[in-house]
């Protein structure tokens, strides 16, 4: 259990420390959405419309810039190194996954404080449920950002990649229109579109109306999401590691 759980907290001890000495990244992350939220939501005179779409839309972006860090271990020659030891493969994704998921978390949770500016009123008892979503979110954005860094070999082509599919993915998930107001096949993308279930299970926690699909269903595909990537993220890293040893 030792040799698991160590690297494991080693490495999102690492992707912590890292993130802490580039301090310009806290910014950048929740100022950009918190601008992005404000004009959207001032322009359709309707702040809480946008509200729980700009939280994802912060958490994702936090999930961009931390999994780069992928590629930048890779050039550095640090990756190599992880693959080569004896730690187990899963254990080092889990805390490179984890290290990164808590940044998110973290930049979300700032991007909670601004709730009072849409009228959102948060209870005390709901902030722990409100967190564990967030989280939860948050790894699985960490889990396909993850899966699609450790393909790439330059950070532009990553982030192209991410513009690509990360973006639409978000536009189509609830955060700038609900399900019910979409129709043809932007509903049916709607419907397999795991961040929609992300954004409806944020909503169900503000209490937010326009909450679909239900809770129970967006929590387990949000959950179920995120376990699946971790998965491919270890199966991959194990491949990586065989092909490293031959």
């Amino acid at each position: 259990m030792r040799s698991f759980i160590l690297p494991a907290a080693t490495l999102w001890q690492r992707e912590l420390v890292r993130f802490w000495r580039q301090k310009s990244r806290v910014m950048g992350v929740v100022a950009s959405p918190l601008v992005f939220w404000l004009f959207i939501g001032y322009g359709s005179n309707d702040l809480a419309k946008f509200y729980s779409g700009a939280l994802v839309l912060t958490v994702m972006f936090s999930a961009i810039f931390s999994t780069i860090t992928i590629i930048e271990d890779r050039r550095e020659g640090f990756l190599l190194s992880m693959l080569v030891s004896p730690a187990p493969r899963t254990s080092m994704v889990l805390g490179k996954i984890l290290g990164s998921a808590t940044l998110g978390w973290i930049q979300g949770m700032i991007f909670l404080l601004f709730a009072p500016l849409a009228g959102i009123g948060i209870a005390p008892g709901e902030l722990v449920v409100l967190a564990g979503t967030i989280f939860l979110i948050s790894f699985t954005l960490t889990g396909l950002g993850f899966v699609l860094a450790w393909k790439m070999e330059s950070t532009s082509g990553f982030h192209a990649l991410m513009n690509l599919l990360l973006f639409p993915m978000w536009i189509v998930s609830g955060a700038l229109f609900p399900m019910a107001a979409a129709h043809g096949w932007i509903k049916a993308v709607m419907w397999i579109n795991p961040l929609t279930y992300s954004v409806s299970l944020l909503n169900h926690a503000l209490s937010l109306p326009d909450a679909t699909p239900g809770a129970l269903t967006s929590l387990v595909v949000t959950a179920a999401f995120g376990v699946a990537l971790l998965l491919a993220s270890g199966m991959m890293a194990a491949r990586k590691s065989a092909r490293s040893s031959a």
